[in-house]
């Protein structure tokens, strides 16, 4: 299947290597995404009472199959796409020359979740021409947040529309058929334990930031970044992955709930491979290779997402979060911001491994759910505020 030069947009977008508190005053560095794309959206409905209930991790993984389905789909076509996970749910910007496929497998994945979990996953698409039509507006540069890992950075509030749209009272879901082919959730792994924060660090923060007035949106999101730089230091020092901290799951259990996730039954054959290339790996990681992998893996941990709102998780101490909660505070006096923030004692990862070299991402939540409870926390500021969600 040829590839539109459009559908190459994202890919090819520059990758800007400044602090991101600069990035995000820059206006001319941000590009308008193109009307004939696509915003999709994943959403499992009544994810905050799952994770009430304990589910945390099966929503995690649930938001994490999503992405898996829909990269997948991309990759194979040599096609990169702006996405971004948000622990309960996932978020892509796709082009139309995908946009059919991309569906149909979402619409297959839609069956997988309800047979394994028996939780319903909302799936819908809007238009880029519907949300500009409305008023609405989508910019997004690539940020080079690492030596080896860039990541979509968007400002306006068309995301934001989209989400409104889908997951309101008159729900625009996609009624899209389930794919014919078998769907394809290579590569997504889940066999890491919870991390505890590096040993110098004493918690975990997940934070939500809305923009108070979508005019002051950037230089907002500036003076947020900035003063976790301030705080906390540079990425490297609030990363909640250390690698003296990851840890394999082995047990059979474990790995038998992936499996039943990505096949929909436990092949016991495969199982105990799977398990015994588990037990390598603790002697695979030890090896230069090996080394090599896991330095990768904490620089491709995706604990940051700008799509319309600042989703970051950090690790520090607990002086440095309750300077941040009054700089926040200060901001939100200012109506400048409104905020959700949840402090935990680790952070739970899934992945998509495609490869042991370039080819993997590491998405990173606070644990019992902290994206869940801190949009839970802003949802019930926003609502306060009269603002639109």
């Amino acid at each position: 299947m040829p590839v539109a030069a459009n559908d190459q947009f994202y890919a090819e977008l520059p990758a800007h290597k400044m602090p991101l508190g600069e990035l995000l005053t820059q206006s001319h560095l941000f590009n308008e995404i193109p009307r004939g794309w696509y915003v999709v959206l994943t959403d499992i409905k009544g994810s905050t009472n799952a994770v009430f209930s304990g589910r945390h991790e099966d929503v995690n993984l649930i938001a994490t199959g999503s992405i898996v389905s829909v990269l997948n789909i991309a990759y194979g076509l040599n096609i990169i796409i702006p996405f971004f996970f948000g622990g309960d749910g996932a978020t892509f910007i796709v082009p139309p020359g995908i946009i059919d496929k991309v569906m149909q497998a979402l619409a297959s994945y839609k069956i997988n979740t309800q047979n394994t979990f028996n939780l319903e996953l909302r799936t819908g698409m809007v238009a880029i021409e519907q949300i500009y039509t409305q008023g609405h507006h989508l910019h997004i540069a690539k940020f080079s947040s690492s030596a080896s890992f860039h990541i979509p950075v968007v400002l306006g509030n068309g995301l934001n529309y989209a989400e409104q749209l889908i997951k309101g009272d008159d729900a625009l879901l996609s009624n899209h058929p389930a794919q014919t082919d078998e769907l394809d959730l290579s590569g997504m792994q889940c066999r890491w334990d919870r991390v505890a924060p590096p040993q110098d660090r004493e918690e975990v923060v997940t934070l939500l930031v809305a923009a108070g007035d979508n005019a002051r949106q950037s230089a907002s999101f500036s003076k947020v970044m900035n003063k976790i730089d301030e705080i906390y230091g540079p990425p490297r020092k609030r990363q909640p992955i250390s690698v003296a901290q990851l840890k394999l799951k082995t047990t059979f259990s474990n790995l038998g709930a992936e499996m039943r996730f990505r096949l929909g039954q436990v092949k016991w054959f495969k199982l105990i491979t799977i398990w015994l290339t588990t037990l390598y790996g603790q002697i695979y990681f030890r090896t230069r290779s090996g080394r090599k992998y896991l330095k990768s893996l904490v620089e491709m941990a995706d604990t940051l997402v700008i799509d319309g709102k600042i989703n970051t998780v950090i690790s520090g101490t607990i002086k440095q979060r309750k300077e941040l909660q009054q700089a926040l505070d200060e901001l939100e006096q200012d109506r400048a911001i409104l905020y959700g923030l949840h402090i935990s004692s680790a952070s739970i990862m899934s992945c998509y491994v495609r490869d042991l070299i370039d080819g993997h991402i590491h998405f990173v939540d606070g644990s019992e759910g902290g994206y869940t409870q801190a949009a839970k926390i802003l949802k019930e500021k926003i609502h306060l505020n009269n603002l639109p969600n």
